[in-house]
C-alpha cells in the first residue's frame, strides 16, 4: 500500500502571511490541527500545528487585557510561529516507510509531495486506517501468532497444506526476532476452524504464541 492510497488529497492550506488568528479559525472550521503552509507562489514552506498556535499565544499569567491580545495575535503573522524544517513525504512511497518517518522524527503527520507540489497529507490516523486494512481486521475467522523458521520455502509449504484444508489466507504479516533464524508470524485465516488452524502449526514443528477466534 502506497502514500497515495491512505493521504487526504488536497488539503487544508494557509499562506504564509495569514494571520494566527486567521489559523485558528480555519483549524476549528475544517477540524483539522494541522496547516500547511504555502508561499504566494503555491509552493510549501512550512507547517503550521495547534500546538505551534499555543505556543504563539500569550499565557494565563499575561497582565494583557484581551482586546490586546486580540490585537497582537492578529498582527502576528503564520510565517512567524510555522515550523520551517518539515519533513515530507512522496506519494509514491510506501506507507510503512512513512509510519517509520513520523517515528523516526517524532512527528504527527507528513505533507505529501508531487514534483515539489503538495498534493496531500497523511496523519498518524491515516495510518491506523491502513493498518487495519492491511491486518484484514474486518474479516471474521482466525488469527494465529507463531514463530516459523527463517528459511526459503518455508511460507509455501504452510500456504500449501492452509489451501488443502481449504482455509484462506487473509492477511500474513512478518517481523524480526532477536533470533534471526527464525521470524514471528501473525496470519489471519478464514475457511477453517480454530482446532484445524492450531493442528496445522503443531504438525508444522512452529511455536504457537497465540490464537484465537476474531
Amino acid at each position: 500500500m502506497l502514500v497515495k492510497d491512505v493521504m487526504k488529497k488536497n488539503p487544508v492550506t494557509i499562506a504564509s502571511g495569514s494571520s494566527v488568528v486567521e489559523a485558528k479559525e480555519l483549524m476549528k472550521k475544517h477540524g483539522v490541527n494541522k496547516l500547511p503552509v504555502l508561499d504566494k507562489n503555491g509552493m510549501m514552506v512550512g507547517i503550521l500545528t495547534k500546538n505551534d498556535l499555543v505556543k504563539a499565544s500569550p499565557s494565563d499569567a499575561t497582565t494583557l487585557d484581551m482586546f490586546e491580545v486580540s490585537y497582537l495575535l492578529s498582527r502576528l503573522t503564520v510565517d512567524k510561529v510555522m515550523v520551517k524544517k518539515v519533513t515530507t513525504v512522496s506519494e509514491t512511497e510506501t506507507v510503512e516507510e512513512a509510519a517509520r518517518l513520523m517515528d523516526d522524527y517524532g512527528i504527527g503527520c507528513l505533507p505529501v509531495l508531487k514534483d515539489k507540489l503538495l498534493v496531500g497529507i497523511v496523519t498518524e490516523s491515516d495510518l491506523f486506517k491502513a493498518f487495519i486494512f492491511m491486518f484484514g481486521t474486518r474479516h471474521a475467522g482466525v488469527r494465529a501468532t507463531f514463530l516459523m523458521p527463517d528459511e526459503p520455502g518455508v511460507l509455501s509449504r504452510f500456504a500449501e497444506v492452509l489451501a488443502e484444508k481449504k482455509g484462506n489466507i487473509v492477511s500474513f504479516v512478518t517481523s524480526d526476532m532477536e533470533d534471526n533464524t527464525r521470524r514471528k508470524v501473525t496470519v489471519r485465516v478464514t475457511g477453517i476452524s480454530k482446532a484445524e488452524l492450531e493442528k496445522i502449526i503443531a504438525d508444522s514443528g512452529y511455536a504457537l504464541e497465540d490464537i484465537r477466534n476474531v
